[in-house]
């Protein structure tokens, strides 16, 4: 990794800390995009008759294929079964979250009043 690249994810990394994970998904994101591009291109489908299907035009099609457009998730849902495929979704455990420590703002937060119990 270069150091630029390095040093770029680590400035917005300390900005968001959730700056990696949405890397990482949009990584996914266009790793499942180039498959589905792979899909098409082995079924003989071109970008043209995909738009067609899909209801958009080609070049929307090449800018979804190389991860250049943000898809929904109806979108990639749509592409898939064009190609006679489905996507699947699962919903796993996120990694934990490394908590950032606040900022000292001088003034004391007093806990929340607690309701007795009778």
């Amino acid at each position: 990794m270069s150091d630029f690249l390095a040093e770029m994810i680590e400035e917005r990394t300390r900005a968001n800390p959730d700056f990696p994970a949405l890397v990482e998904a949009a990584l996914n994101r266009r790793e499942l995009l180039r498959a589905l591009a792979a899909e098409r291109q082995a079924a003989g489908i071109t970008q043209t008759e995909l738009a067609a299907a899909l209801g958009t035009s080609q070049a929307q099609v090449a800018r979804l294929e190389s991860g250049n457009a943000d898809a929904k998730l109806s979108t990639i849902s749509r592409l898939a079964a064009v190609l006679g495929k489905q996507i699947e979704f699962r919903v796993t455990d996120a990694p934990p979250k490394k908590r950032r420590p606040r900022k000292a703002t001088g003034s004391k937060r007093r806990p929340a009043a607690r309701a007795s119990s009778p």
